[in-house]
């Protein structure tokens, strides 16, 4: 008897998806080691010089490494988003006909990436023995480090959709977590770029740490962003036309 092959879904069918709360899982757990990454890199880092220099270096060079390790672990199961500007933007394309996540699924990652970022701060507080919920003091209310927010943000949209766009996602690992390490020195914010994580670093005072009064700028910033790497997107990579490579001049 010849056996009957499983069948196969049709050319450009939606494969199968991994179902929804192992999707919210990945996000949560993924926002929490990224916090716990930012937040515990920088109280290791503060410990070992008072350099604010080599500071930051420490602290980029740890978010930079665990971020590309975390996107290549948990991209294939939900995408790696661990940002609700990431989910949010991918919602919009969704809603206008582009791939993405519905409303449904957004509206489970976003809590789950608040509550993973959270979880990771005080994570990385119990690690170091620092008080587990310690509002920080550190402002950053200034014009230039919401501009500089806008900024990172609006690239980082850029990048993920960009890449999307031109069926480049397997470079995302390297590519994001680059983009995110050297927005650390180019912007004046050090890059949040993410409104899960701002919110998450508002429970350390430590170095990664952001006052509760500066979080809603911050994330109004990164809102703002969004739109505008939306519209770079739009603007640079036009849908339904294959981006092809320029030829080095003769």
């Amino acid at each position: 008897m010849t056996p009957v092959a499983d069948p196969q879904p049709a050319p450009g069918a939606t494969p199968p998806r991994t179902p929804l709360v192992a999707r919210a899982a990945a996000e949560l757990v993924g926002s929490a080691a990224l916090v716990a990454v930012v937040v515990g890199s920088g109280i290791q880092a503060t410990g070992l010089t008072r350099d604010v220099g080599l500071q930051l270096l420490a602290n980029s060079l740890a978010t930079v490494f665990g971020l590309g390790v975390l996107i290549a672990l948990l991209g294939p199961v939900s995408g790696a988003h661990f940002n609700p500007a990431v989910t949010l933007a991918e919602w919009w394309t969704a809603r206008r006909g582009g791939g993405g996540v519905t409303a449904r699924e957004a509206a489970v990652y976003v809590p789950a990436q608040i509550t993973g970022a959270v979880a990771g701060a005080v994570l990385a507080d119990a690690m170091f023995g620092e008080p587990l919920v310690q509002w920080s003091t550190h402002e950053r209310s200034a014009g230039n480090l919401l501009l500089g927010e806008t900024v990172a943000t609006a690239g980082l949209i850029l990048l993920v959709f960009g890449l999307a766009r031109t069926d480049r996602l397997r470079f995302a690992p390297v590519a994001v977590a680059s983009y995110i390490g050297a927005a650390y020195w180019f912007t004046s914010s050090t890059s949040f770029a993410n409104p899960a994580v701002t919110i998450g670093r508002a429970f350390t005072d430590t170095f990664a740490g952001i006052a509760p009064a500066s979080v809603p700028g911050f994330i109004a910033a990164q809102l703002a962003g969004a739109v505008v790497g939306l519209a770079l997107v739009a603007l640079i990579f036009v849908p339904g036309h294959r981006t092809t490579e320029a030829q080095p001049a003769a």
